[in-house]
């Protein structure tokens, strides 16, 4: 029976495709962008997210792990991730309910559950459901299975995605997907690997795939101030989908929702900055201008 591990799913999504719509979050991620707003996305394997305001240190995490993940030290609290195996009972002893676990098994009859109460809220604003991350198209196996039991009961599918996983696993599912949501982050392959850790070579690859099999892309920019902003780059992404086939373009500002997830983590914060409101204007006149429809968010 196909699995995939997922970190969320998310009812009622307004800004993840048309309508109303079920947004399954898959976890796993290549890519470890700098400006990530979901880091629990970014790990193969579930993981425990810590709230430290809320731990009293009572030390039944520490009685109770069998791996020798979670200890203290004069008054402190430490979390080994690679020790983990993510069995949850640090979780289900917590008296603060100060832990939380990212990531959980599902079967496809299982997602598909959730997905049917939901139903009524697509027939009624034209809503589906999407698939995002992480990295959705890593698990390909079940994402095929999941696309195909959606399009037998009608449902639409939105993929979002970053574009880099192999091409064939694009080939597989895109006569059963309506809308692809696709990331371009920078053209300059050496600043892409540097703020992302790949090169953009494959993500552009893919793109065009999509484009020259005619698939609905929608393509989505997150804008941070000082990496990816100025106009000759901004210029640059405009020359490189000037013989694509581009349904639509979304601005998406940085914004700093997610730094609660880095302290969860105990990861560093980024410290990056929103793009100014004139700036995004300004960057949505040049697509204007090159006859894209385009929005800020979304």
């Amino acid at each position: 029976m196909k699995k995939a591990l997922l970190f969320n799913i998310q009812k009622f999504s307004v800004h993840d495709g048309p309508g109303i719509r079920t947004t399954i979050f898959f976890k796993g991620c290549p890519l470890t962008c700098q400006w990530c707003h979901n880091p629990e996305s970014q790990s193969y394997k579930a993981e425990i997210l810590i709230n430290r305001d809320r731990c009293t240190r009572c030390g039944e995490c520490e009685k109770h792990c069998s791996q020798q993940a979670a200890w203290q030290n004069n008054h402190q609290l430490f979390y080994d991730a690679e020790k983990c195996n993510a069995c949850e009972m640090c979780i289900d002893y917590c008296c603060k309910n100060a832990r939380e676990i990212a990531g959980k098994e599902y079967t496809v009859q299982d997602v598909m559950q959730e997905i049917h109460k939901d139903k009524p809220f697509y027939e009624q604003s034209g809503g589906g459901v999407t698939l995002s991350g992480g990295e959705v198209m890593i698990q390909i196996d079940f994402v095929e299975a999941l696309v195909k039991a959606c399009k037998e009961q009608g449902i639409t599918v939105v993929i979002d995605t970053c574009g880099y996983a192999p091409s064939e696993n694009f080939l597989r599912i895109m006569k059963y997907v309506d809308v692809f949501l696709y990331d371009i982050k920078l053209m300059d392959s050496r600043d892409h690997e540097h703020y992302t850790g790949r090169d953009n070579s494959l993500i552009l690859e893919n793109l065009r795939l999509l484009s020259n099999h005619d698939a609905v892309i929608q393509l989505r920019l997150p804008l941070i101030e000082g990496i990816n902003t100025k106009n000759e780059q901004i210029q640059d992404i405009i020359d490189f989908i000037a013989t694509l086939k581009i349904h639509s373009i979304n601005l998406l500002p940085y914004h700093h929702m997610g730094q609660g997830k880095y302290k969860k983590l105990n990861c560093p914060l980024p410290v990056l900055e929103r793009p100014s409101d004139l700036r995004l204007e300004e960057i949505q006149s040049m697509f204007k201008q090159a006859n894209y429809k385009v929005q800020i968010g979304g």
